[in-house]
């Protein structure tokens, strides 16, 4: 299958959605892994990460091959020690954890920004949005003008970088422009090669979003 993407350069730091809120979209500047054996994947992740044909957009399976097993979705035993209900972003690891009230926390496996544009801290999730409109800011269509199209917003779908979910991010009441988010590179997961934002297989942002109300605590470290 043939597989959408904007464009393996930097993506990030967006404008203005559809709703008024500032958007920041996240492509990648690395390629892809090289091929490899495939090792036998637990029926249970590839359900996990089957196809989601109802999505406004529908979602194709993800390519499990491309990502590390470790970085699959999982529930683990927490090893932040913050409150129930926060969200714990560790960059080292390329981890996002959700922290229950049980001991425990739901573990995604996420890509992050490269050095020089990582944001850290505590904030809040501010809002959320289904199929979020992706638009760069001037500075950097001035980088890279093949984003001029996009300069009044590029419609949401596949190839947006900002995928099928995003959590938009503020801290203090203003906006950070550091968005988690989906993504159909598969292969990005566990590596340092966005723009700055925390990207989720687009299967993962989903849950994640269903998971998570606004206002949540979050921390970046």
């Amino acid at each position: 299958m043939t597989r959408l993407a904007l464009s393996r350069r930097a993506f990030m730091l967006g404008g203005v959605s559809a709703g008024g809120l500032a958007l920041a979209g996240c492509a990648s500047t690395a390629t892809g892994v090289p091929a490899q054996q495939a090792p036998r994947i637990d029926p249970a992740y590839l359900r996990m990460y089957a196809a989601v044909p109802e999505e406004r957009f529908p979602i194709p399976a993800t390519d499990l091959a491309e990502i590390e097993p470790q970085f699959y979705r999982r529930v683990v035993k927490d090893p932040t020690g913050e409150r129930p209900g926060t969200l714990v972003v560790r960059t080292q690891e390329r981890m996002l954890y959700l922290v229950r009230d049980d001991g425990k926390a739901v573990r995604y496996g996420v890509g992050i920004g490269r050095a020089g544009f990582a944001w850290s801290g505590r904030a809040m999730i501010a809002a959320k949005r289904e199929w979020p409109t992706w638009t760069p800011p001037a500075e950097m269509i001035a980088r890279q003008p093949e984003l001029e199209q996009w300069r009044r917003g590029m419609p949401p779908g596949l190839a947006n970088p900002l995928g099928a979910r995003a959590l938009y991010i503020h801290k203090d009441g203003v906006d950070t422009l550091y968005r988690l988010h989906g993504t159909i590179e598969d292969w990005s997961i566990g590596r340092a090669v966005s723009s700055g934002c925390v990207r989720l297989i687009n299967q993962d942002a989903i849950d994640l979003y269903q998971r998570v109300p606004v206002n949540t605590p979050i921390l970046v470290v």
